[in-house]
């Protein structure tokens, strides 16, 4: 099987916030008030935690479904802390980005400690979220005007 492409187009409506059109869904990201913004949606660091959540429930189920268990309910909490001074321009020599994330899975299911030992190994091997998180991605990025 060959590399899928993904596309996401985005407009910009103001200053703080992007309307997004992704594989026939719209979406907008905005800040919240206290940083300038209307709060029409999610931060963008918040969608980054919420795709992460995502793409561990879409896994999780995939690879529980190939071991043989069922996955009667999944609760995931995320967090990640991160210093808002560096994305203002206030700080420097420190990381813009999260400097970890934690997840919290709660989860109710038919299978055994050491089942759910693999299967953990599994999916935090092949969630394609979390592998852009935990390694270096290429990103080019183009101007035009």
């Amino acid at each position: 099987m060959s590399d899928v492409v993904f596309t996401v187009e985005a407009s910009t409506v103001n200053s703080t916030r992007v309307d997004v059109c992704a594989g026939g869904h719209a979406f907008s990201i905005d800040e919240p008030a206290r940083m300038g913004g209307t709060d029409a949606g999610p931060n963008p660091v918040e969608y980054l935690l919420g795709a992460l959540a995502g793409c561990l429930n879409v896994t999780g189920h995939f690879v529980a479904k190939e071991m043989g268990f069922t996955i009667e309910s999944m609760d995931i909490r995320l967090e990640g802390n991160l210093d808002p001074l560096v994305f203002m321009g206030k700080k420097l020599g420190v990381r813009a980005g999260f400097k970890e994330i934690h997840v919290w899975i709660d989860m109710k299911c038919d299978a055994g400690e050491e089942t759910l030992a693999q299967w953990a190994q599994a999916v935090e091997t092949r969630c394609p979220v979390s592998d852009n998180l935990r390694n270096s991605t290429p990103l080019k990025i183009a101007f035009t005007h």
